[in-house]
């Protein structure tokens, strides 16, 4: 993964107020932490920032002047309505050193015809070198028929990673689709475990009103005889 340089500034004004003026401007308030050393509290160009964390594990160089930090973002948060960027916590690293990351999984081609493809974790945890950190696995699921099954131990992980989960971790579970039936009577239970009832449809109900006006109508037929 490449770095991506960010110029920053020194952030000296702190509180509620101070975030809202840093983001008017359109920029992004940040803290850089890590390595038992003090935190160090920055301003970051939003726009800028926003490109380079397309990638959830991007390897920043964050240039304050005269000095510099290679960091990698650690939390991110954001706006829930618009996405923008609000704040962000960022790990100083060291090149050479190890870190724990969280890799997505993009999953590529088609099962056959029939099938589903269930992604059952769409990252996977990972142990790589801070300037290696891989940006995706690319999972195939090309021609593979139900009971198919892709788990952590088949990734190819780039030289110097390693899993940092069990490798009988669950990825990509090909499973037969259901059939048109099996969906009614799975919506069916549902909806009775819910209590939801349906009101029958016109004709039914049409028809379950003649049925018991005839039975009404035999009932009395009947007594007027024993008469």
């Amino acid at each position: 993964m490449a770095e991506i340089k960010i110029a920053a500034e020194a952030r000296t004004e702190f509180g509620k107020g101070a975030a809202r003026r840093i983001r008017r401007a359109d920029n992004v308030p940040a803290v850089l932490y890590g390595h038992g050393s003090d935190p160090v509290h920055v301003t970051l160009p939003g726009h800028q920032l926003m490109l380079a964390l397309k990638n959830s594990n991007a390897l920043l160089t964050i240039d304050l002047g005269d000095e510099q930090h290679l960091a990698i973002p650690k939390q991110v948060q954001r706006d829930p309505l618009k996405g923008f960027i609000e704040h962000a916590d960022l790990l100083i690293v060291r090149k050479g050193e190890k870190v724990t990351v969280d890799v997505r999984i993009n999953v590529v081609g088609e099962a056959i015809s029939g099938n589903l493809v269930i992604l059952e974790n769409s990252t996977v945890s990972v142990e790589a070198e801070a300037t290696h950190i891989p940006e995706s696995f690319e999972v195939s699921v090309e021609g593979l028929d139900a009971g198919a099954q892709i788990h952590a131990s088949d990734l190819e992980l780039p030289r110097g990673s390693a899993l940092a989960v069990d490798g009988d971790l669950l990825i990509v579970n090909i499973t037969a689709a259901p059939t048109e039936a099996q969906v009614e009577a799975e919506l069916a239970e549902a909806e009775a475990e819910a209590g939801i009832e349906h009101e029958a449809p016109e004709s039914e109900t049409a028809e379950g009103d003649a049925e018991a006006s005839a039975e009404g109508e035999a009932a009395e037929s009947t007594e007027s005889e024993s008469e």
